[in-house]
């Protein structure tokens, strides 16, 4: 269950007002979303009342084709069952009793010019950007050769300089010091920049820069999956760090796990390549090629012809 904003439903999806009922917000179980066929009927046995409904071409016919008092009833029983809100398609002429009913059981109730396809399409990603998990990492995302790279990091350790290089070479900013984090359907981690700092980076010494400015458009990305996460450390000599890359760690967000590496940062070490690198490794991975696991197997297989 989650909450989507009427007002933000209005702006983003370019919706008319005919009921903005005494509401600020809405309660919706997920992005699904009902169109009332049968409940119009009278039949409302499964009725998903907790879901946006949608009248569309089809269902306006009908409830035109019935008499007065027939449609004035129907109505009137399918909003008693209760519903979060109602969205009307294609511009659609609408009978005053759906106004009159929906404003006496307090139901918000919209008309949009688009066509009810359409208007579905937008409608699933406005939901799910409303109420989806989501959470905030203190990091640095980048498209690094399509991997999504997220950056993590104590402060001072290098994250936003490190950045700034792998931009320079051709990498997208995703978002700079705040990496807000949604867990979509299929388990899937799209991480985008929150937006009052969308394409701002903040160098030490050199203070805020405008990276879609600076280096144009194509040095950003507004959205972007999660592939992979890198972890940035001083080197600590006491530390034993993975040298073969045999052992697969992994970093977990919002419940799923995401394929991690841990990469010790000293001065001379060029953190741009070696991220670049680990983005193409992790890839090279995801499309079933592991060299360490190449290598042993030759290993193994030379060891073997000797006996």
């Amino acid at each position: 269950m989650g909450k989507i904003k009427l007002t933000d439903a209005v702006e983003k999806l370019g919706l008319e007002v005919i009921n903005m009922s005494s509401k600020t917000e809405v309660e919706v179980t997920n992005s699904n979303f009902h169109r009332p066929g049968l409940q119009l009927a009278g039949y409302f046995e499964h009725y998903a009342d907790k879901r946006v409904q949608i009248i569309g071409l089809m269902e306006m016919s009908y409830i035109m084709s019935l008499s007065e008092d027939e449609r004035q009833r129907r109505i009137e029983d399918y909003f008693a069952h209760g519903m979060p809100m109602l969205i009307i398609t294609r511009a659609l002429d609408y009978p005053e009793c759906i106004k009159d009913i929906g404003q006496r059981y307090d139901v918000p109730i919209f008309r949009s010019q688009m066509q009810t396809s359409e208007l579905i399409h937008h409608l699933v990603t406005f939901i799910d950007d409303a109420v989806l998990p989501t959470t905030t990492l203190h990091a640095v995302m980048l498209d690094i050769y399509g991997q999504g790279v997220v950056i993590m990091g104590q402060s001072g350790v290098g994250k936003s300089e490190t950045a700034l290089e792998l931009l320079q070479r051709g990498s997208k900013l995703v978002a700079d010091d705040a990496v807000v984090v949604q867990r979509r359907r299929g388990n899937r981690l799209v991480g985008q920049a929150p937006e009052l700092i969308k394409y701002f980076m903040e160098i030490r010494g050199i203070g805020i820069i405008d990276v879609k400015a600076m280096f144009g458009v194509g040095s950003v990305v507004e959205k972007k999956d999660v592939d992979m996460v890198v972890k940035l450390e001083n080197w600590d000599p006491t530390k034993s760090y993975e040298r073969l890359g045999m052992k697969q760690e992994f970093f977990e967000i919002l419940g799923v796990k995401v394929p991690c590496v841990t990469i010790p940062v000293r001065p001379g070490r060029n953190m741009a390549s070696v991220l670049e690198v680990a983005a193409r490794n992790e890839r090279l991975k995801s499309m079933g090629y592991h060299a360490a696991e190449e290598l042993n197997k030759r290993v193994i297989e030379a060891n073997t012809a000797k006996k």
